[in-house]
């Protein structure tokens, strides 16, 4: 059974930063996706960033490509998000995901707040 789980998201003023992690369990593939997607207040999810285990691959949305950093450390079955230069706009619920879509399973969610 795969489980991906959030740690505590926050709230952060502008041009600060943020990490965010997630502990993924229970995938049997040799290799998957794992990527954060996020939803802001009143607008549509969107996928932040993805890595692809097998191999390192990464894919950054171009919101966010010079100011995030996804990571994975296989042998702690964990993915992180570093956020660096956060904007108001950066402000939504981050989702961890996983699969071959890279979107087969999500955590629960876990809320950022970029205020001042």
């Amino acid at each position: 059974q795969v489980q991906l789980v959030e740690s505590e998201g926050g709230s952060v003023q502008p041009g600060g930063s943020l990490r965010l992690s997630c502990k993924a369990s229970g995938f049997t593939y040799s290799a998957y996706c794992l990527a954060w997607f996020r939803q802001a207040p009143g607008k549509e999810r969107e996928a932040v960033a993805s890595i692809w285990t097998g191999n390192g691959n990464t894919y950054y949305s171009e919101s966010v490509k010079g100011r995030f950093t996804i990571d994975h450390d296989n042998a702690k079955n964990m993915l992180y998000l570093e956020m660096n230069s956060l904007k108001s706009e950066d402000t939504a619920m981050y989702y961890c995901t996983g699969g071959e879509t890279c979107k087969d399973y999500w955590g629960k969610g876990t809320l950022v707040i970029i205020s001042s």
